[in-house]
């Protein structure tokens, strides 16, 4: 694996898939029986905004730095304060860390909810079990992605999320995607899974989604930010989050923050949004 975090942290594809995050954590808590989070590509926990690899790409500063400063509408900036709070509690008066998904799904979820986090990266791996040892009900693993969900589902709380975040080095990341996704739904079908995709490939993607999404009865929510319209040599202009079994007033709340995200985010011209939805 040669993909590393570092260079992309915080940027508009972070900002959209950790404000679905928390806002599914938000409303898994509403309910006291305790649950599991399984975050199959954890990567390191905790980013350096100031640091070598973040410094040389910015992504960071036009993506949290643009939302964490904005006076948000009232609703919007109630909903994603869960999500905002984990940032602030980091970092002082400057913006200077950005946690990664399994720290912000750590500081949301209760002490006796379990979190499993598991990185393949020997270097990240590392980084992630000493930014996690302080916390209990908290596991770090540093396995094949595809094993974790064969070895780690169902959950013995019978509640949960997935989250399954690829770096999407390899061609066959899509299809590969899609299997593990089927495999992991047959152990535990009625899990929460929460999916992040690139937009580079909008064919490979939209075969992911309709391959997931094609179990009769399956309720998901398919959300897609573009921060402007892609060409050729940019890089990620882009991407979605797919989610299963969605909790029920996520699509509600996604229509509201989509619109501000896609204004707040927006890098020139064809900043756009899209939410696709089967639920009942």
């Amino acid at each position: 694996m040669n993909y590393h975090h570092d260079y992309h942290a915080g940027n508009f594809a972070d900002v959209l898939k950790h404000i679905v995050l928390a806002r599914i954590l938000t409303y898994m808590k509403q309910k006291p029986r305790p649950f599991r989070v399984i975050d199959t590509h954890a990567g390191a926990g905790r980013y350096d905004l100031a640091g070598t690899e973040a410094s040389k790409t910015g992504e960071w500063r036009d993506g949290i730095a643009r939302i964490i400063e904005a006076e948000l509408p009232p609703a919007v900036a109630e909903l994603v304060a869960p999500y905002l709070e984990c940032v602030r509690a980091m970092n002082g008066d400057e913006l200077r860390y950005y946690p990664g998904s399994p720290l912000i799904a750590r500081q949301l979820m209760r002490a006796d909810d379990v979190l499993i986090a598991n990185e393949l990266n020997v270097a990240d791996f590392a980084r992630l079990k000493e930014e996690l040892r302080r916390f209990k009900a908290t596991t770090v693993l540093n396995i094949d992605a595809r094993h974790a969900v064969k070895s780690l589902l169902p959950p013995k709380e019978r509640r949960g999320l997935v989250l399954i975040d690829p770096p999407f080095e390899a061609k066959s990341e899509f299809a590969d995607l899609a299997t593990a996704v089927g495999e992991a739904m047959t152990r535990f079908a009625s899990g929460t899974y929460a999916i992040w995709y690139p937009l580079k490939d909008e064919a490979a993607a939209d075969r992911l989604v309709a391959t997931v999404t094609s179990r009769t009865g399956l309720e998901f929510l398919d959300v897609r930010l573009a921060v402007s319209k892609s060409f050729a040599g940019l890089g990620l202009t882009a991407s979605g989050v797919l989610v299963i079994n969605p909790p029920y007033r996520l699509k509600d709340e996604l229509e509201a923050i989509l619109p501000v995200l896609k204004d707040l985010l927006a890098e020139g011209s064809g900043a756009s949004f899209e939410l696709r939805s089967a639920v009942q």
